[in-house]
């Protein structure tokens, strides 16, 4: 009976109502109103998964699990059973159910990850054959189509050649007898068809007359010519009756076979239909799935942003004002806190809030608060709450609040003395002692006012006692009190916590928000000072009221503001943290997209690369194949050449500009010698390693560049020396390339040079003298490099070809040539 109580008291009834609007069919919104919560922890929890798994599923399905075609068959299939004969659409309505039930369990079975409702609707069979049978038989309407027998349809063509018959002798004698008629039309009179005549007409169109109209000018006659093909027509409607009840008796017997089936199909579709509302109803609460504790185990009871749900609707549906969110933080060895607070702050709500939370969780719904939701599974709820703050308006009296309680206390008792019961049940039973224990009776109770409606003194005396005996007795008492020495059980037993509701003295009106920790003062004078009640009298209370009381006040309105600071500060540094987790997110992300672009760049540009050095090689081949098809002539050579210097301005970057030198001595200019205290002649110019001959007076000496500087101050810059890689460019621009060559690209070089018949001078057999003059005009005549064939002999030749050369002002260098085109019998010279 408290129970029951509890559930009024709490207005569970009002939840469940909207609840059932998130149902899709009968059955599952009338499951909706009359939901109870279970006896089990295990039951809860398997409601629990339920209700993720189908949230789970409607987040993955565009338009959400469907229903449609479901309905409630539950009176057909008992009167099926009873050997009676249903109607078309009650065979239509098991149909439509039998089919919207096959999608229902083809979706789930689509869904690999869903082990309770796959478990639910596995054994469920839907008899597609039933289903088949039905809709041949029985037309959309409902009504019996001829299909559904010969015979049926055989009657049914009787009957329409019948009523054409009927039809066309009415109309012969409508038009024979038009005077007559009051109207030109045929009509019926239950099953007999009948024409309009005026009254005083009748003897003109003899027949059974079956009505008269309200005025009594028109009678409605059957003629007596078609009375014989009337009763005809009857006795064939009533052979197509009869084969219409043979055929759904038929149908009706099929039902009543699989009953039980069917039975079962129906309380699966409405438990998928409940699970469903749930996991609506929570989405539409913004609600979390809860996990139950166990607080032997030290885990805190976490309610984070916790909203009362009927106020949400309230808010949403109508009109009614902004919930103000509570968060309930309880330790594990708290039994009991007392919330303290003026009168309209909210206490009362956090009492309901809390009690409809723990029904939630324990029915499968999600929980209206911030994650992580984490309270435990109670075995029962109750409450005494009931005063002019009940969403009821109910009053309570102090002998109604007594016996409320009293039936707590015996419920209390009851469970106790159960869970005795099954304990000794277990060790007569040779329990094993490795199991773990039977956790105690665990329950929640809500008290508003305790000890409220009788003397102070001793209401305070009696709800000590009674929040002291629930402390031993229920795992969790939450109770609303004025009395100031409640406040102080939390200074005398660690059990107790204080709490209280927030009032803004500014404004003189609550906020709603829960402060824990700290107790609340009632703010009666500072409420009745808002309400209107005469200063006069409000300050002779503050009077009456004493200093001990006003300190106390003081000293809790310091701690309020002390916590409402340390919350400020709290705000404050939590915006922080995430403006820097913000901007933090940010960088990380431009660094990221930086590194991608650097890395996609890279890729682009390694690519054009690979790509221009295969079109350089495929230009060097081709330019190449064209030299060794027949003799290559010295204009080939020339235009061989030209395409060379072409692919090498195309593909080969352009060196760096040179940076503008500072000041280098030339040969004759004066300069200073700083270390010396002297002015010099420059003999030679700095060479590679930066040193240069001069003279001052008779004397020459060779200086470094770092130690000299012009007359006008400017110091000289050191000579850099070329690394090695520069050494290896500028012996590239001299290596010969011959036609049977293909010249790599992997560094930049200049063009090479070709040998042909034009630049190939034969001077073997000369003399030195006429060698040097052939060699002259060679030279002056060449744009690139000759090759002087000499030959070895005695290596007069050679030395002679040498010491020429190496005096020529347009020969930078010679070399020998390579060993395929005649190695030292052989001379190349670069000519500028």
């Amino acid at each position: 009976m408290i129970q029951s109580e509890t559930l009024e008291l709490l207005e569970w009834h009002r939840l469940c109502q909207h609840l059932s609007t998130f149902a899709a069919t009968k059955l599952g919104a009338i499951a909706a109103r009359d939901l109870t919560p279970p006896d089990s922890q295990v039951e809860s929890e398997y409601l629990l998964t339920q209700t993720k798994e189908v949230y789970e599923l409607e987040s993955r399905l565009t338009t959400g699990l469907s229903f449609e075609g479901i309905q409630d068959i539950g009176d057909c299939l008992e009167r099926a059973e009873l050997q009676g004969v249903l109607a078309g659409d009650e065979l239509l309505a098991i149909a439509t159910t039998l089919a919207g039930s096959r999608n229902l369990r083809r979706v789930i079975d689509n869904q690999p990850d869903l082990p309770i409702l796959i478990e639910l609707v596995a054994d469920l069979r839907t008899y597609p054959e039933l289903e088949q049978e039905i809709h041949r038989c029985i037309d959309e309407r409902g009504q019996v189509s001829d299909r559904a027998s010969q015979k049926l349809a055989d009657i049914r063509t009787d009957l329409r050649k019948l009523r054409n018959q009927i039809t066309q002798k009415l109309q012969n004698i409508i038009q024979v007898k038009s005077n007559a008629v009051q109207e030109q039309l045929i009509t019926q009179r239950g099953d007999r068809y009948v024409i309009p005549v005026k009254a005083p007409q009748k003897d003109a169109i003899p027949g059974i007359v079956h009505d008269t109209s309200a005025s009594g000018a028109t009678l409605y006659i059957e003629p007596n010519s078609i009375v014989p093909l009337g009763n005809q027509l009857r006795q064939l409607v009533r052979r197509e009756q009869a084969e219409e009840e043979a055929i759904r008796r038929a149908l009706t017997e099929q039902v009543a076979e699989v009953k039980s089936d069917l039975e079962e199909l129906l309380a699966i579709a409405t438990t998928l239909d409940l699970a469903t509302a749930k996991a609506r109803y929570s989405f539409w609460l913004q609600a979390n799935p809860p996990r139950f504790i166990n607080r032997q185990e030290n885990e805190y009871i976490t309610l984070r942003q916790l909203r009362h749900p009927l106020l949400v609707w309230q808010q949403q549906h109508e009109q009614g004002s902004a919930v103000i969110p509570v968060d309930l933080l309880v330790q594990p060895e708290i039994k009991v806190v007392t919330i303290t607070g003026p009168n309209t702050g909210g206490k009362t709500v956090t009492l309901k809030t809390l009690g409809l939370a723990a029904l939630m969780a324990k029915v499968g719904l999600f929980v209206p608060a911030r994650e992580p939701v984490e309270l435990p599974w109670f075995d029962k709820v109750l409450a005494d709450i009931g005063d002019e703050q009940s969403l009821q308006q109910n009053l309570s009296t102090f002998s109604g609040h007594i016996r409320r309680i009293s039936r707590i206390l015996e419920a209390l008792r009851n469970e106790e003395d159960a869970e005795k019961m099954r304990g000794g049940d277990a060790e007569n039973q040779n329990v094993s002692a490795s199991e773990p224990p039977r956790v105690p009776v665990s329950s929640l109770i809500l008290l508003d006012e305790v000890g409220a409606g009788t003397d102070p003194a001793e209401g305070s005396a009696l709800a000590i006692a009674l929040l002291r005996y629930l402390a031993d007795h229920a795992q969790l008492t939450m109770a609303t009190t004025h009395f100031g020495e409640l406040k102080a059980l939390k200074y005398q037993d660690e059990r107790f916590e204080n709490a209280s509701v927030e009032f803004d003295e500014a404004t003189l009106s609550p906020t709603y928000r829960l402060l824990w920790g700290i107790p609340g003062r009632s703010n009666a004078l500072a409420i009745a000072r808002r309400l209107g009640l005469k200063a006069e009298v409000v300050e002779q209370a503050k009077t009456n009221l004493g200093g001990s009381t006003d300190e106390v006040n003081q000293v809790i309105a310091g701690l309020e503001a002390q916590r409402r600071r340390q919350e400020t500060k709290a705000a404050q540094a939590q915006d922080l943290l995430q403006q820097a987790e913000r901007l933090y997110k940010e960088v990380s992300a431009k660094a990221a997209n930086l590194q991608e672009r650097e890395q996609a760049l890279r890729a682009s540009q390694e690519v054009a690369v690979q790509q221009a050095i295969a079109q350089a090689r495929s230009e060097i081949a081709q330019v190449i194949r064209r030299l060794q098809q027949g003799t290559p002539t010295a204009q080939d050579a020339q235009q061989a050449t030209k395409s060379l210097h072409q692919i090498a301005e195309k593909f080969i970057p352009q060196p760096p500009p040179k940076p503008k030198q500072g000041y280098i001595p030339k040969e004759g200019d004066r300069i200073r010698i700083p270390k010396l205290g002297q002015t010099a002649e420059v003999l030679t110019a700095p060479d590679d390693d930066g040193e240069l001959t001069v003279r001052f007076g008779i004397m020459k000496m060779t200086v470094k560049l770092e130690d000299v500087e012009s007359l006008d101050g400017k110091k000289a810059e050191p000579v850099a020396k070329p690394d090695a890689e520069m050494r290896r460019r500028k012996d590239a621009e001299n290596v010969s390339v011959s036609p049977r060559h293909h010249v790599p690209l992997s560094s930049p070089q200049p063009a090479p040079a070709i040998r042909t018949s034009k630049n190939t001078v034969d001077i073997r057999g000369r003399r030195v003298a006429d060698a040097e003059l052939i060699l002259d005009k060679a030279i002056s005549e060449a744009t690139g490099p000759i090759w002087i064939i000499h030959g070895h002999g005695t290596g007069k030749l050679r030395q002679g070809v040498h010491a020429f050369l190496q005096q020529h002002p347009r020969v930078s260098r010679y070399e020998a040539a390579e060993q395929s085109d005649g190695g030292t019998g052989v001379t190349v010279a670069y000519v500028d």
